[in-house]
Parts: C-alpha cells; sequence; structure tokens
C-alpha cells in the first residue's frame, strides 16, 4: 500500500524505502510533482508499477517506449520509473535521452503501444513528471489519469513475471530523419535558434543545419542548470532574450522550443513576438490554400481569428473551439478529423498528411520553414501584418493553490455566467455567450472576449483576453474581469502582466 506523503519525510530511513505521493500530482493529463518535496524514489516505482498495471487492466500488450529529457535529476527518475514497468511484466524498450515528440516518434518507429516520457516539460527546475499513452497518437487524458491514480495511491500495483529491459539506439537519428525527409530550403534563411540550454539543444541546431538553414546560435549549449532563463516559450523573458538576438544579427526570425521540445515560440524579422495562437493563424492561411475545406482546432485561449478571418472562409475552413491541454487537443484533432491543432502555449498538433497529430516543436519548427519557401516574397512580419489587428495579453497565471483552484474556478464560472444571464457588460459591452468547455471564455458584441480557466499543470489560475477594437479595450476587459477573480480570496498575484 502506497503511504501518503505526510507519513514519509525527508532523510528519513523511510524514505529511502517506501513510496511517498503527493496526491495532487496526478493532474488532468500529466504526471508532475515537485521532488524530492512530493514524490521520492520509490514513489516512481510505484507510478511505474501502476502504470503497468493500467496496461494489463486494459489489454495493452506489454512494451513501453520509455525515455527522458535532460536534467540532472531525470536518469534517476527514469529508472526508478522502469524498474517499477518491469515488476508489472513489462518489457521496455529504453530509447535514452530525448524531447518528448522523439519519444512519441518512438512509437510509430518501434511500433510500441505505449509510451513513457520523464519530464517536467517547461516547468522550473525541482519538477519532474511522465507524459504517457496508450493510444498512439493519444496521451493520457482525465480518465486514464484518475484510473492511474487510484490505482497507485491505493496499492493495487501487481507485480508479474515477464518484464525485461533493452536499450534502442539509433531513434534519435531516425526522428531527425522523418522530421527532415527529403525537403531542403530554396531561398535563404537565416533563424535564430533558442533552446534555453534545455533538451532540445540537442536537436534543433542539428535540424535547422539539415534542411538548409542558416543558424544564429542562442543558449545552445546542453546546460540543466539553465543557467539564462527557464525554456519556456510562452514567456516574455524568453521571447525578449529572442527579440534581441533576431535585432543584433538580422535574422529572418527566431524560433524559441521549450525544456522539452514539444512546443515552438516564434519572434519575427522586426523582432516582434507573435503569440503561439498567431502563428497558428498564419500557418493555418497558408495550409488553407493546399487543403481547402479543412477543419482545425483552437484552444480556448486562443485568438477568435479563426473562426473569423475571411482569409480562412475563403477557403471554406471550419474552427473548432476546444479544452487546452495537450492531450485533450490532441484527442479532439483525432476525434474529428482536424488537419491541426493549435494551442496558444505553443503545442502545434499536425495530423496527416503532414505530421502524425502529436504535439512537436521540431515538426513545426520544419513546418514553418517551409511556409516561408512557400512564400519566397514575404518576410514574417509581412505574414503578421497581413492578419486582422487584434490585441491580446499574454497568457497570465494567478496563484491559486492546486487543492483549491478548481473549487475557486468554479465559484467564478456561476459569477460570470450569472453576470451575463442578467444581462451585465464587460468593458461595457454586451456578453454575447459564455463558453464554458474550460473555465469561461466571454465572448462579447464584437468578437471581444475575455477567458478564466484553471491551470492544469501547475497552482495558478489561467487568465487571457482579446480585443479586436484597441489596446484601451483590451485593458478595460482584464479589469473587468480581475475584479470579478479578486472577489475570491485564495487568489494571489499573477506572474506576469502585460
Amino acid at each position: 500500500m502506497t503511504k501518503p506523503a505526510a507519513s514519509v519525510t525527508q532523510n528519513t530511513w523511510e524514505f529511502l524505502r517506501d513510496a511517498m505521493i503527493t496526491p495532487t500530482g496526478f493532474r488532468e493529463y500529466d504526471a508532475r510533482w515537485k521532488y524530492p518535496d512530493e514524490i521520492n524514489l520509490p514513489g516512481i516505482t510505484a507510478l511505474g508499477l501502476g502504470l503497468g498495471t493500467q496496461m494489463h487492466r486494459r489489454g495493452i500488450e506489454p512494451v513501453i517506449a520509455v525515455a527522458n529529457d535532460y536534467r540532472d535529476y531525470s536518469l534517476s527518475i527514469k529508472n526508478a520509473l522502469m524498474l517499477g514497468l518491469m515488476q508489472a511484466g513489462i518489457a521496455v524498450r529504453d530509447i535514452g535521452p530525448a524531447i518528448s515528440p522523439m519519444a512519441y516518434f518512438a512509437q510509430f518507429h518501434l511500433d510500441a503501444p505505449a509510451v513513457a516520457m520523464v519530464t517536467a516539460s517547461h516547468n522550473p527546475n525541482g519538477w519532474t513528471g511522465v507524459k504517457m499513452g496508450f493510444e498512439r497518437p493519444l496521451t493520457h487524458g482525465p480518465d486514464e489519469m484518475d484510473e492511474l491514480r487510484d490505482i497507485v495511491l491505493n496499492g493495487q500495483g501487481t507485480a508479474r513475471a515477464g518484464g525485461s529491459y533493452e536499450y534502442v539506439h539509433g531513434v534519435k537519428e531516425a526522428y531527425l530523419d522523418d522530421l527532415v525527409g527529403d525537403f531542403k530550403m530554396s531561398r535563404p534563411l537565416k533563424v535564430v535558434c533558442a533552446t534555453g540550454n534545455g533538451t532540445a539543444s540537442a536537436f534543433a541546431p542539428e535540424l535547422f543545419e539539415r534542411i538548409g538553414v542558416q543558424v544564429v546560435p542562442s543558449h545552445n549549449r546542453l546546460d540543466y542548470t539553465f543557467p539564462h532563463y527557464n525554456p519556456n516559450p510562452e514567456a516574455m523573458e524568453m521571447l525578449h532574450d529572442m527579440s534581441a538576438s533576431v535585432k543584433a544579427s538580422g535574422a529572418d526570425f527566431a524560433l524559441g522550443f521549450d525544456g522539452d521540445g514539444d512546443r515552438c515560440g516564434v519572434v519575427d524579422d522586426e523582432g516582434e513576438e507573435i503569440f503561439a495562437d498567431k502563428v497558428g493563424v498564419i500557418m493555418a492561411r497558408d495550409l488553407a490554400k493546399i487543403y481547402p475545406g479543412s477543419t482545425f482546432v483552437a484552444d480556448v485561449k486562443s485568438t477568435g481569428l479563426y473562426a473569423s478571418d475571411p482569409e480562412l472562409q475563403k477557403y471554406d475552413i471550419k474552427a473548432d473551439y476546444w479544452k487546452t491541454g495537450h492531450s485533450h487537443m490532441k484527442r479532439r484533432v483525432k476525434e474529428i478529423g482536424a488537419l491541426a491543432g493549435f494551442e496558444k502555449s505553443g503545442h502545434y498538433f499536425l495530423a496527416e498528411p503532414i505530421g502524425r497529430g502529436y504535439d512537436c516543436g521540431m515538426r513545426v519548427a520544419v513546418e514553418i520553414c517551409k511556409l516561408m519557401d512557400r512564400n519566397p516574397d514575404k518576410s514574417m512580419s509581412d505574414l503578421r501584418k497581413a492578419l486582422p489587428k487584434t490585441w491580446s495579453t499574454p497568457t497570465m497565471s494567478p496563484w491559486c493553490a492546486d487543492t483549491e483552484k478548481y473549487a475557486v474556478l468554479e465559484r467564478l464560472v456561476k459569477k460570470l455566467v450569472q453576470r451575463a444571464d442578467e444581462g451585465g457588460t464587460i468593458a461595457g459591452r454586451r456578453i454575447e455567450k459564455v463558453v464554458t468547455v474550460n473555465g469561461a471564455r466571454l465572448i462579447l458584441d464584437n468578437g471581444a472576449w475575455g477567458l478564466v480557466r484553471a491551470s492544469s499543470n501547475t497552482p495558478n489560475l489561467v487568465v487571457v483576453c482579446e480585443s479586436p477594437e484597441s489596446d484601451a479595450e483590451l485593458r478595460a476587459i482584464f479589469a473587468d474581469i480581475d475584479k470579478v477573480i479578486r472577489t475570491e480570496p485564495l487568489v494571489g498575484d499573477y506572474d506576469q502582466t502585460f
């Protein structure tokens, strides 16, 4: 039986023997903890035993591809996880250090029915976790995570014979070959490659060089201390650094990648940060000409342009707004047969015939370079300026404890829905519709909107706003929504504002 975290403390005999797991680490679609404060190595082994038991319960062939990101403790975490998987009778195929999309690729390349990627994603050092999935290209969603949590915390992990270990060489090379294919740039392109010293440093520069892109390096040396900043292309610190590199080098644009390489951020040739949802619209415009009549999925944090952009409407493009989160988005893209999914955080889900449907920052980088190759007379800033003008905030995250955030959000949604039902306004405008598929997205009578939801991965709420009218209206929307948020005393300060 797995003991609750309160019964095991660090620097004790029990800490080296007994499983310690904080229940809140089982999130909507990832398992994620602070290590070793919220989980210890025996706890990770219990997680592996539970994951293997879940595979057997669901009739999954007992074979799994396993990988780890480039952090100083990730190999120890992976070894503890693999021990539990082998205890459960699972054949482990270890592909070594990797970015998350390389692990997803390995499922296809090795014909492995399951995957487990040890990574804290873009979280700062001190965090660890596992991204896992059984049905490629999908990863665990809430149902699978709830089932896994119950197996692990209730001590239902079952040991079986038949577990084995194999280290598989050559997956990184096969992954890069798959990304490159036979593509080579026909126009000169100079790109800032920003990896923040994270795992993508071992992939992105080589990838760009192979497709004929001139690389301007930006923190491409692997260093798990992250000496400059935490690699997160949604954070303004990284985006501002990318902008400075573009201006200093005269690059055509900058592409930045997060700690596990499944997200991509863009800064144009003028040093302007282009939030990922707008990059998605640029990509959608280009793809619409090749695949008219397609459906694109966007998460609820994303711009309203997927539905309103005249260029997309010209090609009979359908927009589907869905729940934020890589597992939710992957599943939705597959379920409705969409060509692609776009998430404001920088996850892109490019389905057949472009990609395989999982989020891959490297695939997005290649496709952006192909887009530029198809538009040889255009700069990235030209493509940005061609979009209908909107004003939008970055993704802002006021603190709210993991144990409280969903209850707080439920109360906030009720207050915002009530305001709409009573004819109330936001920024002086009528609330036309409230979308509650994931928090509350208040759509105003001119297409402006504001969103509040709970973060699936960290102790925060999430707030995003957009206006097609002006920066002043954007700030008024945020101010009115923030007033409602401030009625909840359990909500703390924002991580960043605008």
